[in-house]
């Protein structure tokens, strides 16, 4: 029972040392591990290639880990918040990057890819305490179907189906682009419509 005039206890803030920020801070350390097992295979689509492309498919799948148990065991901190959408977008750019590198994926895809996921996060960021704008079921679709296509581009399926695996992963690819670009206007609009209800509530 309280006594008259205590002030009630606030809940305790949860330590930045829990579980979901380190498994979001092991993603993030997967990525140049990743990228120095591709690298080394040298091209040559042989066993490093295919540990290569089981790392990030491990490390990308556990996008969602982080979050549940951070919800689920009250563990959201303000680090987590920040450091989650960066695994993603390092873990993404990193494995388009090295497509790229290695000739195997189109530099303007990856270039409108990486322009379209740094610019919102750094606007999210940049206006997260005015408001923040809901992920919309094309930012789900998007994430998706990139997690999908870029785990099927690093998998050497073609050494074992032939070159027809290649037409496949250009039309995913393909998706995940249009679906990128498109949940990206649609986040801006959010956005304006966002500033002009703030503006119209000073007003």
């Amino acid at each position: 029972m309280t006594q008259p005039g205590a002030v009630p206890s606030r809940p305790a803030r949860p330590s930045n040392l829990n579980l979901p920020n380190t498994i979001t801070v092991v993603r993030i350390l997967l990525a140049p591990i990743f990228v120095w097992m591709l690298f080394a295979d040298g091209g040559q689509d042989g066993p490093l290639r295919w540990w290569a492309a089981v790392l990030f498919i491990v490390a990308i799948a556990t996008d969602g880990l982080d979050g549940y148990l951070a919800r689920s065991r009250g563990l959201v901190t303000e680090l987590g918040k920040l450091l989650d959408p960066i695994a993603d977008k390092v873990l993404t750019g990193a494995a388009l990057v090295s497509l790229s590198i290695l000739g195997e994926l189109w530099w303007w895809v990856t270039i409108v890819i990486l322009v379209r996921e740094i610019g919102i996060t750094v606007y999210r960021f940049a206006v997260i305490r005015e408001g923040v704008i809901p992920a919309s079921r094309g930012g789900k679709w998007k994430t998706m179907f990139q997690a999908v296509a870029i785990s099927l581009a690093l998998l050497p399926f073609w050494t074992l189906l032939g070159d027809w695996v290649h037409w496949v992963n250009w039309v995913l690819m393909a998706v995940a682009l249009v679906l990128t670009v498109v949940s990206g206007l649609d986040y801006a609009v959010n956005a304006v419509r966002l500033h002009r209800g703030d503006a119209g509530t000073d007003a």
